[in-house]
């Protein structure tokens, strides 16, 4: 029996099952190093500040590799190259878990990026050809409840590891995780590829993943002493120039590693675009937020996961909800309306003080949280309202490097802002008045989002959401 034959007589909800597992792991992760910055700085004798590196590796990693990861799939077929990546990740995580120095775990954080960028996009891209455009914001809030349990469980996990064992644990998880991705990807993932697959834009992916790799690390090291300081603004322009020669290449490349054209599809666009505007502001709370609790505060890391983990369980609560509210509302009127509200509660989070009640801390992350996973995932069906079938590979790797290039520049614009703060003030230490600069700053930018979310027609993406606006009645 073919494995294509073996694979179709398995039922549909299996594939959410198998790709649920994969982002499990990838989330959980994201969720509990979250958490134990400030632990793994003081033990490797780092500036929390600096551990920003952590995170963005990683983010900046999914970036360059995510353009490969439906040309992998579809050259290779989808199991092995799943599998091939739950196993890199499982590796790099074990990495991360004997680093002895910062540049060990950066490096170590970096594979695991490139593991992850085969992960959940390859999976996600089986979904979108296996479910119909009116069933697909149903199918993507189900792949994603099992997902968003990692990031309830991951802060008080993480937490109460690195207070009451050590921070490396937080690692070891990944290893039985990744396993049961690996065993039921083999059972259940169907391996399909594309009957004809175009050749690999070399050019392109040197051009592009160059480009972001100097951009986002330029503006990461920007304000930092352990490093000449000439570098990050040679960085930054490096990585401009080439991203603008990548522009100039993908006009006349007969099949770009990253298709520009689809921003001419105004529901695309506004995903992209204003989804970015969000995603930097968004990007920038599991930095920022765990920091406040810990060194602003003076919490301990298991304290801090207990509040942190509140955003998340609102994002899961909201997956039920989200289907009814954009089939009532609209995209147009929910991607604009609420990222306004999801800006104000931003802007609320820097008004949080030691004093603060930790009953009132929860509830505004809870329906913070609860907003949040609205407008994403608003965004993510949004985006494929207008794109053809044959377009959906080239969709998917673009989004996703987009989405991973805006959280890296949240998290790096978000430690930009906290060194300024800092250096204003003339001292090193780190105070509840600098997260709170940080927090109008990025809520600022996630309000901006709201003018070019206006821009769509009222009616746009209305073969997902089901929605009708109101006409004229004669």
């Amino acid at each position: 029996m073919s494995p294509a034959r073996h694979d179709q007589a398995q039922p549909l909800w299996l594939i959410p099952l198998v790709v649920a597992s994969a982002l499990f792991m990838e989330q959980m992760d994201a969720s509990v190093i979250a958490t134990s910055l400030p632990a793994i700085a003081r033990d490797l004798g780092e500036d929390p500040v600096i551990l920003k590196l952590a995170l963005t590796s990683y983010l900046l990693s999914l970036a360059v590799f995510i353009p490969i990861s439906g040309w992998c799939a579809d050259r290779y077929g989808a199991r092995p190259i799943f599998q091939a990546a739950i196993v890199v990740f499982v590796a790099a995580s074990i990495g991360c878990a004997l680093a002895q120095s910062l540049f060990e775990l950066i490096l170590a954080r970096a594979v695991q990026g490139a593991g992850g960028a085969m992960m959940v996009p390859v999976g996600r891209l089986i979904l979108l050809r296996s479910v119909p455009k009116s069933q697909m914001i149903s199918a993507l809030a189900y792949l994603t409840i099992p997902a968003l349990l990692a990031p309830v469980a991951g802060p008080p996990l993480g937490g109460y590891i690195t207070t009451y064992f050590d921070w490396r644990w937080i690692f070891w998880i990944n290893v039985p995780f990744g396993v049961v991705g690996v065993v039921l990807a083999r059972l259940y993932m169907p391996n399909v590829r594309a009957e004809t697959s175009e050749p690999l834009d070399w050019p392109g992916f040197a051009l592009s993943g160059i480009g972001l790799s100097a951009l986002i690390f330029g503006f990461t090291i920007a304000g930092r002493d352990f490093l000449p300081i000439w570098l990050a603004p040679a960085l930054m322009a490096a990585g401009a120039s080439l991203l603008v020669a990548y522009v100039f290449h993908a006009r006349r490349a007969a099949a770009p590693i990253l298709s520009l054209g689809l921003l001419r599809i105004a529901t695309f666009r506004t995903s992209i675009v204003g989804g970015g505007l969000f995603r930097v502001g968004i990007g920038a709370i599991p930095f920022l937020l765990p920091l406040m609790l810990q060194i602003g505060f003076g919490l301990d890391p298991f304290q801090s996961g207990l509040i942190t983990f509140a955003g998340a369980l609102g994002s899961l609560l909201m997956k039920f909800t989200a289907t009814a509210i954009l089939r009532r509302l609209g995209f147009r009127r929910v991607l604009t309306v609420n990222a306004l509200i999801c800006a104000v509660f931003l802007g609320t989070y820097g008004l949080f003080s030691p004093e603060t009640s930790h009953v009132v801390i929860v509830g505004i992350l809870l329906a913070g949280g609860f907003f949040r996973s609205l407008q994403f995932t608003a965004l993510n069906a949004v985006a494929y309202a207008d794109v053809d079938e044959a377009s959906i590979s080239r969709a998917t790797a673009l989004i996703a490097v987009a989405q991973q290039l805006f959280l890296s520049a949240g998290v790096a614009l978000a430690a930009f802002v906290l060194e300024l703060s800092r250096t204003f003030r003339g001292e090193d230490d780190l105070t509840v008045a600098d997260f709170s600069v940080a927090f109008l700053v990025i809520a600022l930018l996630t309000a901006g989002s709201a003018v070019l979310h206006m821009r769509i027609e009222p009616d746009a993406g209305s073969n997902i959401s089901g929605h009708r606006s109101v006409t004229r009645r004669t």
